[in-house]
C-alpha cells in the first residue's frame, strides 16, 4: 500500500552497560549490573549476560546479588550516559527528515515518503551501521507502519538486531505475542486481563470495544487498537520537545537574596514534581532574572538527565548566583527545564541519589493524595513576596 507509513524505532542495547563496556572493554561478555550495591540500592541497568540469571532493571541490588553472585557491579555515571545519548541523537538528526527522542536511549524516525528516494530498510541498516561505527555502541531497530509495531519489532530482535514488519505481516507478527509485549500495558492491567483469560495479543484483539471500555476505561480502546496493530500517534519532532517552566514577578522589587532563594526552591520542587508525574527527565536548566530597570538576563546549563529536586536545585541556585551580577533590585525570577525526554529517575546512579530519590517519592505520594501544595521544604514556608 502506497499510503503506508515507514516508522523506524532505534533503541540502544543495554545502553548504560554499553557505555561502561566502551570505557572498559574487559567487561565484554560479563554479567554487569549498573546500580548501587548498598542494601537499598537498585539495579538501573544490566547486561544481557546478567539478564540470563533473572536480573532486571528496578530490581533491588540485594536480590540481583543473590541471583547472580558473580556479577560485576558498577555504580554508573549519568553524566557520561547523557553525553553518549546526545552523541547518538546528533548523528541521527543529521541524516533523517523527522526524529523524536523518546527517551535517553531510544528514537523514533519517520521516513514516510522517503521510500521514493531510498529503500527504507536499507537506509535504516546503514543508519544503524553509522551509529555503531561512530560511537562504538550497539543499537537495534524495528521498522514498521507505526510507532507501536516498530517498537515491538525492536524489542523482539534485540540485542544487536534489525527487523522489518510490513503491513501484511503486522497481524501475524503480533498475534502470538504476550500482551505484556504491548508498550504502555502495565503490570496491573496485565493481571486484570490475565484474570479474564486474555494473555496473548490475538485474544485481546478479539475483545469487544465496549468490554474494553468497561474494564479499562478509555485506555482500553487504545490497547485494543495496539493489539490490532493500529496506532496513529505521530513522530514528534525533537526540536519541538516542550519545556516546562515558571516565573514570578514580585509585588515590590527586592534585593532579598535569601527570600529569592526560598522562592527558587519552591519553584524547583513544583517543576520537579511535574517532571516526575509526566515521567520526564530534563537535561537543560535555565534561570531568568529581570532587574527593576527591565533589563532581562538569562543563563542556562546542560546537566545529566534527571528529575530529582536536589540535583535540579543545586544547578538552579548556582545559575542564579552567576546571573545575578548587579546589586540592583529584582522584579522577576524564572526557572525553566528543557531538553525533556521520557524516562524515570535512575536510582542510586550517583552519591546520595537513593536518599534524594526516596525523599522525592515520599513527598510526591503526599502531594498526589492531598494536593500539590500540601507539602514543601521548611525553607520555603516564609515567603513574603
Amino acid at each position: 500500500m502506497s499510503g503506508d507509513k515507514h516508522i523506524i524505532h532505534m533503541d540502544q542495547d543495554a545502553f548504560f552497560v554499553s557505555v561502561e563496556v566502551r570505557k572498559d572493554p574487559s567487561l565484554i561478555g560479563k554479567p554487569v549490573i549498573i546500580g548501587g550495591t548498598a542494601d537499598r540500592g537498585v539495579v538501573a541497568s544490566c547486561s544481557y549476560e546478567a539478564r540470563k540469571f533473572g536480573v532486571h532493571s528496578a530490581m533491588p541490588s540485594r536480590m540481583a546479588k543473590l541471583l547472580c553472585p558473580h556479577a560485576i557491579f558498577v555504580r554508573g555515571n549519568m553524566d557520561e550516559y547523557s553525553k553518549a545519548s546526545l552523541e547518538i541523537t546528533d548523528i541521527l538528526r543529521e541524516r533523517v527528515p523527522l526524529i523524536e527522542k523518546a527517551s535517553i536511549d531510544e528514537h523514533y524516525i519517520d521516513m514516510t515518503g522517503m521510500d521514493r528516494f531510498h529503500g527504507v530498510m536499507k537506509y535504516a541498516h546503514e543508519l544503524r551501521a553509522t551509529v555503531i561505527k561512530e560511537t562504538g555502541l550497539p543499537i537495534s531497530f524495528g521498522l514498521s507502519v507505526n510507532k507501536t509495531v516498530s517498537k515491538m519489532a525492536t524489542n523482539e530482535c534485540k540485542p544487536n538486531g534489525e527487523l522489518n514488519i510490513e503491513q501484511p505481516g503486522v497481524v501475524p507478527f503480533l498475534n502470538p505475542l504476550s500482551i505484556k509485549k504491548i508498550p504502555g500495558l502495565g503490570e496491573k492491567t496485565f493481571i486484570k486481563l490475565s484474570d479474564m483469560g486474555i494473555r496473548k495479543i490475538i485474544n485481546l484483539s478479539q475483545v469487544h470495544p465496549d468490554m474494553m471500555v468497561s474494564v479499562l476505561g478509555k485506555n482500553g480502546l487504545v490497547l485494543l487498537n495496539k493489539a490490532k496493530g493500529i496506532d496513529h500517534s505521530p513522530v514528534i519532532p525533537y526540536a519541538e520537545q516542550k519545556s516546562i517552566g515558571t516565573q514570578s514577578t514580585f509585588k515590590a522589587d527586592t534585593i532579598d537574596v535569601e527570600a529569592i532563594n526560598q522562592l527558587l526552591t519552591a519553584m524547583v520542587m513544583d517543576l520537579g514534581f511535574e517532571l516526575r508525574e509526566k515521567q520526564k527527565l530534563t537535561a537543560c536548566v535555565t534561570v531568568t532574572i529581570r532587574y527593576s530597570n527591565f533589563e532581562t538576563v538569562t543563563k542556562q546549563a546542560m546537566i545529566p538527565y534527571t528529575s530529582l529536586d536536589k540535583v535540579l536545585l543545586l544547578k538552579v541556585k548556582e545559575l542564579f548566583k552567576s546571573v545575578y551580577s548587579k546589586r540592583m533590585l529584582l522584579r522577576l525570577v524564572g526557572v525553566r527545564f528543557s531538553h525533556l525526554v521520557s524516562g524515570f529517575e535512575q536510582m542510586d546512579m550517583y552519591s546520595s541519589s537513593q536518599e534524594a530519590y526516596s525523599l522525592c517519592q515520599a513527598m510526591d505520594k503526599i502531594r498526589r493524595r492531598f494536593g500539590q501544595d500540601s507539602i514543601a521544604l521548611a525553607s520555603t514556608l516564609n515567603l513574603n513576596m
